[in-house]
């Protein structure tokens, strides 16, 4: 087989795969095929991998093969950067050429990232369909893609670095067609103003028109070169039977050059002292227009910094081990269970487990957490963070695509291309609004010319055409996506990713937090808080014996005394005779004596005279904690208790939350007596005990009902369906899986902290919205009467088409500016911390 070609990567949904000989009848059939490099099926995401030569195979005859086998192909994603869009107009228009597409079934374009997503269904159509129904509207594919086959961060930074550089030649495209726009425009605005200028103001009636003849000529390279575009998008808007931005510019400065040639011509045939040109508003009008898009592509290339951040942090280089060298490969080379060394300073390539060494890693970049995280033997690694400290060599677990960083820049991308509903007031305003502004041009035309002053054609033809400059769909186009873009950018800066502008939407109007008990507002496993020692015993006997018999039981309690030992730096024994008494405790014997460890009906059984240490077992317990006596050669010794304590920042972000004006509620499976214990330590009042797994969905569903926007935030597989359930869902990002797939935002790190921050970007990117968006709207709605002259009869004078151009321009260079306020905004929920946490969360000594 040739294996020169540029190989394309697809990903493909298959349906009816229940086993892995499904998977091999798939990939057989696929391999099958002539062109198809590699093929790989995964029975458990049920979607096929394949790498094919385009010249040899398509889409269709993939989905042919994948049928052959007996399975179907469900619908796939497909992203196309778009060139020329510049309006809601636009939008519209590629989004209803896609829509129409046989085998498409959505698509949702954002004019931010100026990149449609396409949901269709291979074998009906490919990217090569979906291109041609782009081009055939009358717009250029600059490049299209599989979301899922542009497989690592890398090979996205690539794409990026690409689309950037496409972007870079389209910026010095527009700034040269304003540069020349701008340098004609000075000599034609003095020969239009002749009067004005001393050197020309002797000049004869006929040598004045012979320089506006020559001007009409002048101008000409200002139409055809600088405001080309213009005309070409308003040909493919008319040959679809629809207008845009374009065809507004077109119309305007074509019918200012139109008039102004034939006044110059023949100004005979115009009433007397109307043949005068325009020549001076068709170059500024164009210079202006030309360079407000020149600022404004600029001002987007800002917007997009958070995506390029995040994709710039993936290391290039990974120092693998390989039959006992180490080799210095591409990190697009690393392959799972390559075991890989880190050096300090250097970045972790890919996500791993730590098979050997110590070290502090700092994960700031990925969780927005600036303390350095220590690492060691068994411990999660997250490529591109940085190693501080020592050297470790650890084991990949996930490359490529399936990396944490690959999957959050994905998650990004998909998130600055959605749609917040808000945005669906302006797609219907912006369907109506084209065509609006073009009859309100053409009735102040006819106003004017039958019922204005004299010069009345004069009159006629400037109010027309400033009407017709002034209006300006981009800035309404604008307004929703810059904000969404950048909104959700900085929220991932923060450890946060918001799936969509709907959960993002959603989010500023919740008024309701229900936190998921273990795992969200604790640490999610045990820990070793208390000690209590009774006469004639020492903290390290007690600790050191329950210990040395609870390492060899394999509850989940046992290993948080055995750790807590460990954290203390006492030696442990090798118990002899160990039994566990279901329901009861633990007993052995230690260093020649007999240790019993286990509640306090054990004691009774062994009638162990506990004397005060009741009282004090019973305030543990009120405290949320569970106490374990412990006896040698049965004699009380004391109490361990051991707890899922509260996470250090857990308290001072609920309190930040409740001062946000939201109501916090906590809701666990467990008993009321421990549930109100932790929530009285963290400042919780309202308390949801007792709820089974498949409850909480249902409790959820009741706070809705009493006219709540609730808020799910949980970590663990029995929260997703209360996740799902919520107007908005947040994981932990240290959870499931499975909880993560059911959020509309995920926290990267498991910090309570990051709920508020969330909250805070949704509310200030709305908040953001809605100033762009009134303020696109006050300036049509008040630009557009007074370009149509309803001022004159006050003062006695019309707004000049170049006020109206440079206006136009501003208002969208305007927005985007506004946008990129929110790249300053500060959330107040990453305040440096406070005091330390509260009093008994820690071990400590006490006599009983």
């Amino acid at each position: 087989m040739d294996q020169t070609f540029e190989p394309r990567k697809i990903e493909l949904p298959v349906t009816g795969i229940h086993c892995d000989a499904c998977a091999a009848a798939i990939e057989e059939s696929l391999l099958a095929l002539s062109g198809v490099r590699r093929a790989r099926v995964n029975p458990a995401s049920e979607r096929a991998f394949v790498e094919y030569d385009p010249a040899a195979a398509s889409t269709s005859t993939l989905v042919e093969a994948i049928r052959a086998a007996g399975y179907d192909v469900g619908s796939a994603k497909a992203h196309l950067a778009i060139e020329d869009v510049h309006c809601a107009s636009c939008v519209q228009k590629v989004e209803g050429v896609l829509r129409a597409t046989p085998g498409v079934r959505g698509a949702t374009f954002s004019l931010a990232t100026e990149e449609v997503t396409v949901e269709y269904r291979p074998g009906q159509v490919d990217l090569a369909g979906l291109r041609h129904a782009v081009e055939q509207a009358g717009y250029r594919v600059r490049h299209e893609w599989d979301r899922a086959a542009a497989p690592s961060a890398g090979e996205t930074a690539a794409g990026e670095t690409a689309a950037g550089a496409e972007k870079e030649r389209e910026y010095r495209r527009l700034r040269s067609k304003f540069v020349l726009a701008a340098i004609i425009s000075v000599p034609v605005l003095v020969v239009s103003y002749p009067s004005f200028l001393p050197g020309l103001k002797g000049l004869s009636p006929e040598t004045i028109r012979l320089l506006w003849a020559l001007t009409a000529l002048v101008v000409l390279p200002v139409l055809v070169y600088s405001g080309g575009h213009f005309f070409t998008g308003a040909w493919y808007a008319f040959r679809h039977r629809s207008a845009d931005m374009n065809t507004l510019i077109a119309l305007g400065i074509s019918a200012a050059w139109l008039y102004s040639a034939v006044a110059v011509a023949f100004p005979a045939v115009f009433p007397e002292g109307t043949a005068e040109p325009f020549f001076d508003v068709v170059a500024v009008v164009v210079a202006l227009v030309v360079l407000g898009q020149v600022l404004e592509l600029r001002a987007k290339g800002r917007a997009s910094e958070a995506i390029k951040k995040l994709m710039g942090l993936q290391a290039k280089t990974a120092r693998v081990v390989r039959d006992g060298i180490e080799l210095d490969l591409p990190v697009e080379e690393v392959l799972v269970d390559d075991i890989i060394v880190v050096r300090p300073g250097e970045k972790v390539p890919v996500d791993g487990l730590v098979v050997e060494g110590h070290s502090s890693v700092d994960e700031s970049m990925i969780t927005g957490e600036p303390i350095p995280v220590e690492k060691s033997d068994g411990d999660e690694v997250i490529g591109a963070t940085i190693n501080k400290t020592g050297s470790f060599r650890f084991r990949a677990t996930k490359v490529g695509k399936d990396t944490a960083l690959a999957q959050i820049v994905r998650m990004v991308q998909e998130a600055q291309g959605s749609k917040a509903p808000i945005q669906r007031l302006v797609d219907v305003v912006a369907g109506y609004f084209v065509p609006t502004v073009m009859l309100v041009a053409i009735a102040s035309f006819v106003v004017w010319f039958v019922a204005g002053p004299q010069p009345s054609l004069t009159y006629a033809l400037v109010t027309a055409v400033t009407v017709l400059i002034i209006a300006c769909p981009c800035a309404l186009g604008l307004a929703t996506p810059m904000s969404l873009m950048v909104g959700v950018g900085k929220a991932a800066e923060k450890g946060i990713l918001i799936r969509n502008g709907e959960a993002l939407q959603q989010a500023q109007a919740l008024n309701t937090v229900v936190l998921d008990k273990t795992g969200t507002i604790t640490l999610g496993k045990p820990t070793l808080t208390d000690v209590v020692t009774s006469d004639g015993f020492a903290e390290t006997d007690v600790v050191r014996l329950a210990a040395s018999v609870e390492r060899s039981s394999e509850h989940p309690l046992a290993q948080a005394i055995v750790d807590g030992a460990h954290d203390r730096g006492y030696d442990l024994i090798d118990p002899e005779g160990f039994e566990a008494i279901p329901g009861r405790g633990v007993t052995a014997r230690v260093d020649g004596s007999r240790l019993d460890l286990g509640n306090l009906a054990y004691m009774r059984e062994l009638q162990v005279e506990v004397g005060a240490l009741e009282d004090r077992s019973v305030s543990l317990a009120d405290q949320g904690k569970t106490p374990m006596f412990v006896a040698v050669d049965r004699r009380a010794a004391g109490i361990v208790a051991v707890a899922d304590v509260v996470k250090d920042d857990s308290r001072r972000a609920i309190r930040h939350l409740q001062e946000m004006g939201l109501d916090v509620i906590m809701i666990t499976g467990d008993n009321r007596r421990t549930a109100e214990a932790i929530a009285r330590e963290v400042g919780i009042s309202r308390v949801l005990a007792e709820v089974l797994p498949k409850d909480k969905a249902h409790q959820v569903h009741l706070l809705q009902a009493e006219g709540k926007k609730v808020a799910m935030v949980g970590d663990g597989i029995n929260d997703a369906p209360a996740l799902a359930q919520a107007d908005v869902g947040l994981a932990i990002g240290t959870g499931t899986d499975v909880a993560i797939e059911a959020s509309d935002i995920t926290l990267i790190t498991g910090s309570l902290r990051g709920v508020a921050v969330a909250v805070e970007v949704s509310r200030a990117t709305m908040r953001n919205i809605k100033q762009n968006l009134i303020g696109a709207f006050v300036y049509n709605t008040a630009g557009i009467p007074v370009a149509a002259g309803v001022l004159y009869p006050l003062f006695g004078s019309l707004l000049s088409p170049l006020i109206a151009g440079a206006a136009m321009a501003l208002s969208s260079v305007t927005v985007v500016t506004n946008a990129n306020r929110l790249r300053l905004f500060e959330p107040k929920g990453l305040a440096p911390a406070g005091p330390a946490a509260p009093a008994g969360t820690t071990s400590r000594e006490v006599s009983a």
